[in-house]
């Protein structure tokens, strides 16, 4: 036995020989005295004997900060128990007198356990015939929440907090150890960063918050005196209820204690208790259904933030662990959504399709060569509330059913489940890709006809002749021969079987998984296997789904020339100690970024690119393009790709410069079949081209580079 052990539990013991413990039980229960005298004190000591020798103080949770690429504009907060550490100098000195005052009038006095507290209770408590004082001093009363913070079964956390006489004497064990160990300022401001004040808000910064919407070194006499007498009973003294006498009387009693003390004079007492309460409360944000009202379409990026986090093993082994990190850890994370951009991307969305549209229209906004996500904008309300949507839009589901429109919480732009939406002939990118990288070089030709009867062999469907397929193009005026830049610029289809064919589809389904793109689908993921792959001839048309955060990361590769980037949320994320979080040596916030494509390839692709937004080729003839309108909207050097599903079912636009790359879409995510028509297929275009020209003004006109001679002729 080390001689600490024998300092403690001998100091319990002598309170034992003085029959004060008994008196200590009985002051906070309903104990006979006889319960503890009756064990004596060898009984006693050995009893203490068994108890833990130090308190296991384990870090409290603490709410995570989230905000906006700005690094000021608050997202969302994620939480589990509202908590900001703050250290005592950042608090009121009204605040640290007053929690003294009101719970512990001898603090200074004593070693963690009030004799003559205990005396004192145990006189008032045999005179009242129960318990009408306790006596637990502010140290025992932090023991008790730091073993209650550090319970990890129910048994634990029961045994932290049951009205019994074993769980007084560890307290009072736990409490001298304390008290030899850290100083009297630095168990008050471990108290008050752990101590509960009602509406969720643990500690004081999280209290001063809620009810004053102030920081706790602004605390008021009065303010800290009303926040100080609700930690003995958060609910039965709430003074944001209407009835606020109870309150009033409670932060009246902590005054008169204060000047009691001397911790301030009579004549304040009087002047203080004399003042009506004035509340000026708020309620923080959890969760990204809580984002700000004004703020409201920023909670889409913030479902993806969310979902990007479970997925990093630098917050847990699993998504679950990850996910509890995220409330409990007391991150200062710094996301990459711009709000001025948002702010443009929603005008623009909105313009084209307004919320009460069956139809989905979004934009994402990727930077290239960070992959930092700028803009996630979409027609919907990130709610739960569903009651006032509109009807399914598949008129063959129950008329009751409702649609996920106006209000929606489904991952809409990337992120979750969701599979996505045919991203139609923006596909044709990859086989784009996949040719150039075998060595062939823009100006490969084919004769295109209208209708071209493909080696391909598919289901029967409506490009099928026989047992092959058979894909035509969208105009008769696209027959001829085509290069990779008219092919390109006009969507020739017929064009582009036959350059998959050339380099087979397994190639250009392989492009794909490496610019980023998932099979959600088991008809995706079957027909994308090694086994299935080289007979997917309709790949190259865009028959399978994909997310607008795909889609324009793909192209921000080509703006990087070729340096691909994981689609990235975050600019920094800091622990509370300041620091960045780090995972294998890296700072988890840091661009992923990799050459996926030889800078080459890339600059012949973006050339061919040019094509389609009427901005022309460097080193080819381009013919028309199918989204003229967007370099005529933009006046800059602009690059992308359309894309459209048989029937109109849904439409794309892809577009980027060196500095910004865009996806948008418009379709039905209740119901694929719902054609969104001829009338809606150029606004993707549109919205892309505005967005990019608004958040790009007044920035240089950086222009492209063109590809060398190798992949050209």
């Amino acid at each position: 036995m080390t001689n600490r052990r024998l300092s403690v539990a001998g100091r319990v013991a002598l309170l034992i020989r003085a029959g004060l413990i008994a008196g200590l039980v009985l002051a906070g229960l309903s104990y006979p005295l006889a319960a503890l005298a009756g064990m004596g004190v060898k009984a006693g000591t050995e009893a203490l004997e068994n108890m833990p020798e130090e308190l296991t103080e384990v870090p409290p949770a603490q709410s995570t900060y989230v905000y906006a690429g700005d690094g000021k504009t608050l997202l969302t907060m994620f939480y589990e128990e509202h908590r900001k550490q703050t250290s005592l100098t950042n608090m009121s000195p009204y605040m640290t007198k007053a929690i003294v005052a009101s719970e512990d009038s001898r603090f200074y006095e004593h070693n963690g356990v009030d004799a003559k507290g205990v005396a004192r209770a145990f006189v008032a408590n045999q005179k009242a015939g129960g318990v009408s004082q306790g006596a637990s001093t502010l140290t025992m009363q932090y023991v008790r929440m730091a073993l209650r913070d550090g319970a990890k079964t129910p048994k634990q956390a029961l045994e932290a907090t049951e009205q019994t006489a074993s769980r007084k004497l560890r307290e009072m064990r736990l409490a001298i150890e304390v008290e030899q160990r850290l100083t009297k300022d630095q168990i008050l401001e471990r108290y008050l960063n752990a101590a509960y004040f009602g509406h969720r808000a643990y500690g004081i910064y999280a209290a001063s918050q809620v009810f004053f919407s102030k920081s706790p070194k602004d605390l008021t006499l009065t303010e800290a005196a009303l926040l100080a007498g609700l930690v003995k009973a958060p609910s039965a003294y709430d003074p944001a209820t209407k009835d606020q006498r109870a309150a009033l009387q409670r932060r009246n009693y902590v005054v008169d204690q204060m000047a009691k003390i001397g911790s301030i004079t009579a004549e304040q007492a009087v002047t203080a208790k004399k003042s009506k309460i004035k509340l000026k409360l708020s309620h923080p944000p959890n969760d990204c259904v809580s984002v700000a009202r004004k703020h409201n379409d920023w909670g889409f990026f913030c479902d993806y933030f969310k979902s990007w986090w479970r997925e990093q093993p630098a917050f847990g082994r699993s998504p679950q662990e990850r996910e509890e990190n995220l409330r409990r850890g007391g991150y200062r994370v710094v996301t990459s959504i711009d709000p001025k951009i948002q702010s443009y991307a929603m005008e623009h969305v909105l313009d084209k399709e307004k919320r009460s549209s069956a139809f989905a229209h979004g934009q994402v906004i990727v930077q290239p060569g960070t992959g930092r996500l700028l803009s996630m904008a979409v027609n919907r309300r990130y709610s739960l509330d569903q009651e006032d949507n509109g009807r399914h839009s598949d008129w063959s589901q129950d008329r009751d059913i409702k649609g996920n429109y106006p209000n929606t919480v489904n991952p809409l732009l990337g992120g979750g489940d969701m599979a996505g939406y045919q991203a139609g002939s923006t596909f044709k990118i990859f086989t784009l890709l996949a040719a150039l990288e075998e060595g062939l070089p823009l100006s490969t030709s084919f004769y295109s006809p209208d209708r071209y009867y493909s080696k391909y062999i598919t289901a029967p469907g409506p490009a099928t002749c026989g047992v092959n397929w058979c894909p035509k193009n969208s105009s008769k005026s696209m027959t001829g021969n085509q290069t990779m830049w008219s092919g390109f610029g006009k969507s020739v289809n017929t064009y582009f079987v036959q350059l998959e064919e050339r380099v087979g589809a397994d190639k250009a389904v392989k492009m794909a998984e490496r610019l980023g793109l998932r099979w959600r689908t088991e008809v995706d993921r079957e027909l994308a296997t090694p086994d299935h792959a080289s007979g997917w001839g309709a790949f190259t048309l865009g028959v399978s789904d994909a997310t607008p955060v795909e889609m324009a990361n793909v192209f921000a590769t080509l703006a990087a020339e070729g340096m691909y980037c994981e689609p990235l949320p975050v600019q920094s994320i800091r622990l509370p100690d300041g620091s960045q979080a780090v995972h294998a040596g890296k700072l988890v916030a840091s661009p992923r970024c990799h050459r996926e494509v030889s800078t080459n390839v890339a600059r012949a692709a973006t050339d061919a690119a040019r094509c389609v937004t009427g901005y022309g080729a460097a080193r080819g003839t381009c013919g028309w393009g199918t989204s003229e309108m967007v370099h005529a909207t933009l006046q800059r050097p602009v690059a992308g790709k359309s894309g459209t599903t048989d029937g109109n079912k849904t439409a794309w636009f892809s577009g980027y410069t060196p500095q910004l790359a865009a996806a948008a879409f418009v379709a039905d995510p209740d119901n694929p079949e719902h054609v969104v028509g001829t009338g809606r297929s150029t606004i993707s275009k549109y919205t892309v081209a505005e967005t990019l020209r608004d958040a790009l003004k007044g920035q240089p006109k950086e222009k492209f580079k063109p590809p060398s001679d190798k992949l050209v002729w």
